[in-house]
C-alpha cells in the first residue's frame, strides 16, 4: 500500500504551481521556497491552448518554456508530478482546451469524436516527446503522469476515450511510467473517472472526511498507496463574490491527519499566481460564473510569491513526519508604492470608434447579414465590435433584446451607453434617428473551464432585435487590441483631445518612472469600472473595481523599466473617474465587493499619506 522508489517505500508530499501563471523571472524565487516549505515534489499542469495557439502553430519560448521550467525543478532537487490534460480544469480559459477546437463547432470535446482525437494525438506528439526523457525511468524527476483531468465530473462517461489517451500515453512514453486519473470522491465521477490500467487518486479539501474520502478510493483501488492528488489549500475567486479564505490550522490540520495515514498528498494550490491577460477561466454553477485575474487561491505562497503563516503551519506538520531542507526560508519579495499616476484620455467611443478600428482592425469589418461568433471568425479571445444602423426612425424608447443566453460574455452597447450581460440583462431601451449607428463592443470574459459545457462559443450567439423585429446588415470587426499595445500604440499616436470622465469604452494612457528600482507592486483603480491593464505592452488582465472582490492587479517587477518611461494603457470599458488616475500600493486589495465599499484611509504607502492623498483616496472610495 505504498509506492515504491529505488526498491524503497516511498511517500511524496507535493505542492501544485503552475508557471504559466508566474512571470519566468520568478520561476527559481517561487520553486526554492516551495523546496525549503519541505516538498518533496510539485505538481505541474501543462495548458495545450498555452502552446498551441493555432492549429499546429506551438510556442514554448519565454514564459512558455516547459522545458526550462522542469529543468529547473530538477536542478533544485525537486520530483515533479506532470499533469499534461489535454484537459486541465484549472480554471483557466476552456480548461486548458485550445478555443480553435470550437472552430468546428460540432465537435464533441472530450469524446472518443474523431475530430477532437486527431486534434489531441497531434498535439501530444509534439509535447510529450519532450517529457519522455525527464521520467524518472530515463534519469529524470518526473515521477508520474496523470491522464485527463477530472473526467468523471463530465457528462460524456466515454470509455472509449480515456481508453485512446491510455494508449497514446503508453506509446510515446513507455510501458514503465506511472499513469494515473484524479476525480473527486464521489460514486458517480469515480465510476465514469477512472479506467484500468490507470491508477485512480482522488481529490478533496480540509473540509471532507478523510477516512470516508480514502474509503471511497479503496473501492476503486482496493491496494495501493493513498493518494489525495488535490488537497485544497483555499478556493478561487469568482467575480461579484466575497473573497475565498481558508484558515491555516484547518489546513494544517487536514494535512497531518493524511499523513499518518501514510498518505501520499498534492497540496492544491501551493502557488497560485495570476490569471494574466485573457488566462481566466470561468464555472457555471446555474449561472456564468468568470474567474478573477488573481489566482491567489489564498495559498501558502501569496499571488506575490511571498511566504504566509499557512505556508509555516504547514512546515511544520511536515516537520514532524520528515526532517526539513537546511536553510532558511527567502523572505517575501521586495514591493514597492510608486503612487499616483495621472492617465490622459483616448476616447474609443461612438463619435470617433471609427478612427482607431483602422488601428485595433487593420483588415476592416467582416460583413454579414447576421451577428457571427468569435469562433466563426477564428478570434480567440479578447473583443469584437458589431456594427449596424437603426433601420428606422425611433423617437419613443424601443427595446433592443436579445435571446436567451445570446450576449457571450458582455455587451456594451454605445447609442444609449447602456450593458447587456450573459445570464444578467438582455434588455435595453433606445431611441434615436433611421440610420444612427448602432455599436456593441463584446467581450469575451473566458471560457468555461469546468463542467458539462466546455463548448463555450463567444461574441453574439443570436441575432439582436428592435421591438421583437431582428436587426441585419452587420459589420464585425475582430479586435486585435493587444497586438497594437505591444507595437507601442496610442502612446505612438498623436494624442487626441477629448474631455476626462466620459462615459462607454475608452483608451486612457500614461507613463512612470520607478525610482532606480523595479520592484513588484500592486495597482488599484480608484473611481473605475471595469477593463484591462497593460505596462510596457504586457497584458496584466482584467480589473472589475465595481463589481470585486478583487481590487487591485499585480504587476511584476520584472514588466517594469529601470531608468526610462514605464507606458501604461488602460481600456476602461464602462465608465473612467473624472480625474483618470491609478494608485500603485505595496500590498494587494482582494476582499472588497460591491455594496461593501467603505470609506477608509490609504494602505499599502510606506510613508504616512499626505491630506491630498487622503481626500482623494477617500473621495474615490465614496464613488
Amino acid at each position: 500500500n505504498c509506492f515504491r522508489k529505488d526498491g524503497a517505500p516511498f511517500r511524496y508530499i507535493s505542492g501544485s504551481i503552475h508557471y504559466a501563471r508566474v512571470p519566468r523571472p520568478a520561476w527559481r524565487d517561487r520553486l526554492l521556497k516551495m523546496y525549503l516549505s519541505g516538498l518533496s515534489t510539485v505538481q505541474v499542469y501543462v495548458p495545450w491552448n498555452y502552446h498551441e495557439t493555432l492549429p499546429g502553430v506551438y510556442d514554448f519560448t519565454g514564459n512558455r518554456d516547459v522545458e526550462a521550467f522542469l529543468d529547473l525543478t530538477a536542478e533544485l532537487g525537486l520530483l515533479v508530478i506532470l499533469r499534461p490534460g489535454p484537459y486541465i480544469c484549472a480554471e483557466w480559459e476552456m480548461g486548458g482546451l485550445p478555443a480553435w477546437l470550437l472552430w468546428k463547432p460540432d465537435m464533441t470535446l472530450r469524446t472518443s469524436d474523431p475530430a477532437y482525437l486527431a486534434a489531441v494525438d497531434s498535439w501530444l506528439h509534439v509535447l510529450l516527446p519532450k517529457i519522455r526523457p525527464r521520467l524518472y525511468q530515463q534519469g529524470g524527476n518526473i515521477i508520474s503522469v496523470q491522464v485527463e483531468n477530472e473526467y468523471g465530473s463530465y457528462y460524456a462517461c466515454d470509455y472509449g476515450y480515456l481508453r485512446h489517451l491510455l494508449g497514446s500515453f503508453r506509446a510515446l512514453l513507455g510501458s514503465e511510467v506511472l499513469l494515473f486519473t484524479t476525480d473527486s470522491a464521489g460514486a458517480q465521477e469515480l465510476r465514469c473517472g477512472t479506467l484500468q490500467g490507470l491508477y485512480a487518486t482522488v481529490d478533496f479539501g480540509p473540509g471532507s472526511n478523510v477516512t470516508e474520502a480514502f474509503g471511497a478510493l479503496r473501492r476503486v483501488e482496493p491496494k495501493g498507496p493513498l493518494v489525495n492528488s488535490e488537497y485544497y489549500t483555499g478556493w478561487l475567486d469568482y467575480w461579484g463574490e466575497a473573497h475565498a479564505s481558508t484558515s491555516a490550522a484547518w489546513v494544517a490540520r487536514g494535512l497531518e491527519d493524511m499523513l499518518q495515514l501514510g498518505a501520499s498528498i498534492n497540496m492544491y494550490m501551493f502557488h497560485g499566481g495570476t490569471n494574466f491577460a485573457y488566462w481566466s477561466g470561468a464555472d457555471y454553477k446555474d449561472q456564468y460564473k468568470p474567474v478573477t485575474t488573481s489566482y491567489d487561491y489564498d495559498a501558502p505562497l501569496s499571488e506575490a510569491g511571498d511566504p504566509t503563516e499557512k505556508l509555516f503551519a504547514i512546515r511544520t506538520v511536515i516537520s514532524k513526519f520528515q526532517p526539513l531542507p537546511v536553510g532558511p526560508m527567502p523572505p517575501a519579495t521586495p514591493k514597492y508604492a510608486y503612487g499616483w499616476v495621472a492617465l490622459t484620455h483616448r476616447s474609443l467611443q461612438y463619435a470617433d470608434l471609427l478612427d482607431v478600428l483602422d488601428v485595433l482592425c487593420p483588415s476592416g469589418p467582416i460583413q454579414s447579414q447576421f451577428p457571427l461568433t468569435f469562433e466563426a471568425l477564428k478570434q480567440a479571445y479578447g473583443f469584437m465590435v458589431y456594427h449596424t444602423q437603426l433601420p428606422w426612425d425611433v423617437p419613443d424608447p424601443a427595446t433592443l433584446g436579445a435571446p436567451p443566453h445570446s450576449i457571450c460574455d458582455r455587451g456594451y452597447v454605445m447609442l444609449q451607453k447602456g450593458t447587456l450581460e450573459r445570464d444578467g440583462q438582455t434588455t435595453l431601451h433606445v431611441t434615436g434617428r433611421g440610420g444612427d449607428t448602432l455599436d456593441i463592443l463584446l467581450e469575451n470574459m473566458g471560457r468555461i473551464s469546468f463542467g458539462a459545457n466546455t463548448s463555450d462559443f463567444k461574441g453574439l450567439l443570436g441575432n439582436l432585435s428592435l421591438n421583437s423585429r431582428p436587426l441585419s446588415n452587420w459589420q464585425i470587426y475582430p479586435l486585435a487590441i493587444d497586438t497594437a499595445v505591444q507595437q507601442g500604440w496610442p502612446q505612438a499616436a498623436l494624442p487626441k483631445s477629448s474631455s476626462a470622465g466620459r462615459v462607454g469604452p475608452a483608451f486612457y494612457t500614461g507613463t512612470f518612472e520607478t525610482p532606480g528600482i523595479a520592484w513588484d507592486t500592486f495597482v488599484k483603480f480608484p473611481g473605475w469600472s471595469k477593463g484591462l491593464l497593460w505596462i510596457n505592452g504586457f497584458n496584466l488582465g482584467r480589473y472589475w473595481s465595481r463589481r470585486g472582490p478583487q481590487q487591485t492587479l499585480f504587476v511584476p517587477g520584472s514588466v517594469l523599466h529601470v531608468g526610462r518611461p514605464n507606458n501604461i494603457t488602460v481600456l476602461e470599458l464602462e465608465e473612467a473617474p473624472p480625474s483618470p488616475l491609478l494608485l500603485f500600493l505595496d500590498q494587494p486589495l482582494y476582499n472588497r465587493t460591491l455594496g461593501r465599499m467603505l470609506m477608509s484611509s490609504p494602505r499599502g504607502l510606506s510613508r504616512p499619506a499626505s491630506l491630498g492623498e487622503m481626500l482623494c483616496w477617500r473621495y474615490f472610495e465614496a464613488e
